[in-house]
């Protein structure tokens, strides 16, 4: 049995890094243009080379997202860009313009090329047609139930793959073909600028009436119409595995160090689990608790099962669930003294109750006791963004461990 990929996303090079360290078995990424996510960090040309390098000598992938709808003014400079990057060995890209397609066979003709979920591949003549034109994986878009999945699967040549998201935010539009923000800002969600406003409040104005404003409701649950939940299948690996999925991809090029950490840990844990012993596996609620200690919006499986109803909504708000804080991340460890270098990402004092948890552990819990600067002097709180101190560790950690606390 060919166990199923773990795909991370890696918005710079920071969370690449942390991704393949947590357990991702693969990792995609954008580059300074012409990928989905403007706002990600992004790796500039020296980073991805950095990146796949990090990625290929721990037996990883890296695939670099490319999945823009290109304007005419786009065209030369991808060009421009393919030339540069050409040489650097990416696994795959992942593409959705047919243009984009041709412009990289012309440039790197063995290139791996996977279809982006933004292509919106929903049946399996349209899988057969991507695949007779050298496309090699589609990602599906996320309007799919594992019925629809089972058959088109069983339809498809079998070397041609399927990944599907397992995890993340989900787009009200179609598989993110939205043109809320470009109408509305002007701001292009094909083209990597989306401003979310699907998770916005509105009101209804009747025209008469100007100035007049009227919440829009579903009976008492309130005014968040498009505002869908978060994605969520960490319950559900056997029916992905069954279901045919070679790849299950975790959304989130905009999320924090920490989010992606967390996210992959626990589905490392989950996927190996089953595959040791796929008769017996058993689902452990501890997974799905790890999940709850990153900043998410409550969970739905999607489509997965059936079509959406109101209780894959929140009518109540779009804000996210913050229950704990990342407050630091292991720099460095000295076994004699159990001294840990932390470079601190929220304020944390003497007394607080923290988690320390890193690749293939279980967390464990500790009160700081021993906190000092990077002078050696006993402080009581780092309230600094980034400061660098020391603190005593009960057990031993490493480089990329994390710190996280209640709120």
């Amino acid at each position: 049995m060919k166990k199923i990929e773990l795909l991370a996303p890696a918005g710079d090079l920071e969370k690449l890094k942390i991704a393949i360290d947590y357990g991702a078995d693969a990792v995609y990424f954008g580059g300074e243009m012409f990928s989905l996510r403007a706002g990600a960090g992004n790796l500039i040309i020296e980073e991805i080379k950095e990146g796949v390098e990090y990625a290929h000598s721990r037996g990883k992938k890296a695939y670099l997202t490319v999945n823009i709808y290109a304007h005419n003014e786009d065209i030369k400079p991808f060009e421009e860009y393919l030339n540069k990057i050409k040489d650097i060995a990416i696994d795959a890209f992942l593409v959705s313009d047919p243009g984009i397609m041709m412009l990289i066979r012309e440039a790197i003709p063995n290139a791996e090329l996977h279809l982006s979920t933004q292509a919106n591949m929903t049946n399996f003549k349209t899988a057969e047609f991507w695949h007779q034109r050298g496309i090699k994986r589609i990602v599906l878009a996320r309007e799919l139930t594992f019925t629809e999945i089972r058959e088109l699967r069983s339809k498809l040549p079998e070397e041609m793959e399927i990944e599907a998201f397992v995890q993340g935010a989900m787009c009200i539009s179609y598989s993110g073909r939205c043109l809320l923000s470009n109408f509305m800002i002007e701001r292009d969600a094909n083209r990597g600028q989306c401003a979310h406003p699907c998770r916005w409040k509105y009101s209804l104005v009747e025209e008469q009436r100007p100035g007049e404003y009227f919440p829009i409701e579903e009976d008492e649950r309130g005014t968040y119409i498009l505002n869908s939940r978060d994605l969520c299948m960490i319950e559900h690996i056997p029916e992905l595995v069954e279901a045919g999925i070679a790849s299950a991809k975790i959304e989130g090029r905009m999320k924090s160090v920490f989010y992606v950490a967390t996210i992959v840990s626990a589905y490392r844990k989950a996927i190996d689990a089953y595959y040791k012993d796929p008769g017996n596996y058993i689902f452990k609620e501890e997974w799905l608790n790890e999940l709850k200690k990153v900043s998410h919006r409550q969970f739905t499986t999607g489509f997965y099962f059936d079509k959406p109803t109101n209780k894959d909504q929140d009518y109540q708000t779009s804000a996210y669930t913050r229950e704990y804080a990342f407050v630091g991340l292991v720099r460095d460890y000295n076994p004699e003294t159990g001294m840990a270098l932390i470079e601190q990402r929220n304020k944390m004092c003497i007394g607080d109750e923290i988690e320390i948890f890193g690749p293939n552990r279980d967390f464990f819990t500790q009160t700081i006791e021993v906190m000092q600067n990077a002078e050696g002097e006993p402080i009581e709180s780092a309230p600094h963004p980034q400061q660098i101190l020391e603190i005593k560790m009960t057990r031993p950690v490493a480089p990329g461990f994390m710190l996280r606390k209640r709120k």
